[in-house]
């Protein structure tokens, strides 16, 4: 199962005061939208997501078909792959991608201990 990129999706409450906390850690602004309440933020191969009013808990992200500067990758595991496998071991879904469909989809799961763990899929 190749999972794609990695990061952290965090539940903040000031994105602004949070922004600048990262910034003094040396992460830099590497995509999303301030005045929409999120961000992307990268310190060398180091991804953040800064997510204000978007979801209650802090999430896992993978990305299939995508490396740490969101270029893609020349293989992957498709989300609708990794969703059949982790079926097949008995893990439950969360949310599901539509099996019947092909391009972005995502799913997400939760690991014993509560934490989420999202498989978004943007191509």
């Amino acid at each position: 199962m190749k999972l794609g990129t990695f990061s952290v999706s965090l539940n903040v409450k000031d994105i602004h005061l949070s922004q600048v906390f990262y910034e003094n850690l040396g992460f830099k602004v590497f995509g999303g939208n301030i005045t929409q309440n999120w961000l992307i933020m990268k310190n060398e191969n180091c991804i953040i997501g800064l997510f204000q009013g978007m979801f209650e808990k802090n999430i896992l992200t993978f990305n299939p078909g995508w490396n740490e500067n969101a270029e893609n990758l020349e293989t992957f595991s498709d989300v609708r792959d990794i969703q059949k496998q982790l079926k097949e071991k008995g893990i439950t879904m969360l949310a599901e991608a539509d099996e019947t469909t092909e391009g972005p989809a995502h799913l997400m799961i939760e690991d014993p201990d509560g934490n989420q763990i999202l498989f978004d899929q943007h191509r």
